[in-house]
């Protein structure tokens, strides 16, 4: 007989299981409950066997034929068709979820090859694994990747939009590469919001309402004198947050090549400004330690081991302050380590959009009914690295060469110049370093500082 959709549906269950075949072992069996399975009944090996094709009406008669014919091929070419079909489902689970190929990625990419992983795991842990993690990374489609991107952006955050497609299209890279995917849901993904040039520099005025907002800003000493430091120094902001006492000798600052962005190592001169903000932070990490120290051994009943009058203190100069919580009531005291560089936009961005409370802690609302909030910082929105450039850009108004201003920033020579150029550029630094902490000294105070601009050499001298 020849299967058609008006018999299959009129079949009737019988007091015992019935099976009806059509052809080449295409059979249904109507079992006496009234269920109906499509099978291929087929002898291998001198066994019979059936393959489960799937029940009606969930598996309709053309998607069982074509499972079918799919199935009898296999057959014919001399294989068991039942046995693959176990094989692709025991593949298919044992496939990796979504957030397992994000531990992967982690741990066999992003800590080997990326100073930046610690961010690429925030990210992926807060984008992708609520949304995807649970599904087989094998499902996730084009259009799965661009409805994400477009959810990003509709809840107002384009930037984080591009950031997510490329970390996200590098990780399912990574699993192409490794063989753990056939193909990448990103290729061919396009970014959907323009990826705007980061041209914001702050103006005088602003830097001097930065200066003293901060100091009442709702953010902790620590970060408050890392934000200044960037300024002062002109470097990036996760390098000063995980700045140590090691680094430093005398009015220099050398960042190892294992914590600088390009991987070269780098000195910084320390102004009398950039110093006096790096002292006060170490007498407050000290004392910091000293605190945590009574407290953890008052709470262990245990005697109080202090730094030796005089020894100087060894540490982070921005240390995470959690770090030196106690060792009682279940808590295990961690290693020290500075505050996460992630901790100095948070706090910019939090301070910039702060919410205002009733004297209860309540919410106020303005007359739209959203929250009401209040800028605490006075300028308008900049991120941590916005001060770096605003010191770059200073030091070019001074008439500091592009080459010498490079060098205060520790960007990678381009060019020629790359290869035969090994100048460091101390004495260069230096002097721009000074120039700008006496502009700078001149912004903050409102006083005049003698700043000595330099000109660029005349090419006849």
């Amino acid at each position: 007989m020849r299967f058609t959709d008006m018999a299959i549906k009129n079949l009737k269950p019988t007091d015992k299981k019935c099976y009806l075949r059509e052809a080449n072992g295409f059979t249904i069996r109507v079992m006496p409950s009234g269920v109906k399975t499509w099978l291929f009944v087929y002898t291998f090996d001198g066994k019979r066997k059936e393959m489960n094709l799937g029940q009606y009406p969930h598996v309709s008669l053309a998607d069982a034929r074509t499972k079918f014919n799919q199935a009898y091929d296999l057959h014919k070419n001399g294989k068991d068709p039942a046995d693959i079909d176990r094989q692709k489902k025991e593949a298919r689970r044992k496939a990796p979820t979504v957030a397992e190929l994000v531990d992967e990625y982690i741990k066999k990419h992003a800590k080997v090859s990326k100073k930046s992983w610690e961010a690429d795991e925030r990210l992926l842990n807060k984008e992708i694994v609520p949304l995807w993690g649970k599904r087989k990374a094998q499902d996730i489609t084009k259009r799965d990747a661009t409805l994400l991107l477009e959810s990003i952006i509709e809840r107002g955050a384009p930037g984080m939009s591009n950031q997510v497609l490329k970390i996200t299209r590098k990780m399912f890279n990574f699993a192409v590469e490794r063989d753990i995917l056939q193909h990448s849901p990103f290729t061919a993904v396009k970014a959907l919001a323009p990826n705007n040039s980061r041209d914001r520099t702050l103006s005088e005025s602003e830097i001097k309402t930065l200066w003293e907002s901060m100091n009442s800003a709702a953010m902790s000493d620590e970060i408050r004198r890392a934000l200044k430091l960037v300024l002062v120094t002109a470097q990036r902001p996760g390098e000063v947050a995980g700045m140590h006492t090691c680094e430093i000798d005398g009015k220099w600052w050398t960042i190892p090549a294992e914590r600088s962005k390009n991987g070269k190592e780098h000195r910084v001169f320390l102004s009398d400004l950039a110093q006096l903000i790096i002292t006060d932070s170490i007498e407050n990490a000290k004392t910091t330690r000293e605190n945590a120290e009574i407290r953890n051994a008052k709470e262990m009943k245990r005697a109080v081991l202090l730094t030796p009058e005089g020894q100087e203190y060894t540490g982070y100069i921005f240390p995470c302050s959690r770090r030196f919580e106690g060792e009682s009531k279940g808590r295990v005291k961690a290693p020290e380590a500075p505050i996460d560089s992630h901790a100095l936009p948070v706090a910019v961005r939090r301070n910039l959009v702060w919410p205002l409370t009733d004297k209860k802690g309540k919410p106020l609302y303005d007359k739209e009914g959203k929250p009401a909030t209040e800028n605490r910082l006075g300028v308008e929105k900049f991120t941590p690295h916005d001060l770096r450039r605003s010191a770059a850009t200073f030091m070019a108004g001074m008439g500091f060469m592009d080459e010498v201003i490079d060098a205060v920033l520790n960007h990678v020579k381009q060019g020629i110049i790359r290869t035969y150029n090994r100048h460091g550029y101390d004495k260069e630094k230096q002097q721009a370093l000074e120039a700008w902490e006496r502009k700078l000294t001149s912004i903050i105070t409102g006083e005049k500082a003698k700043v000595i601009p330099i000109t660029r050499a005349n090419n006849n001298e």
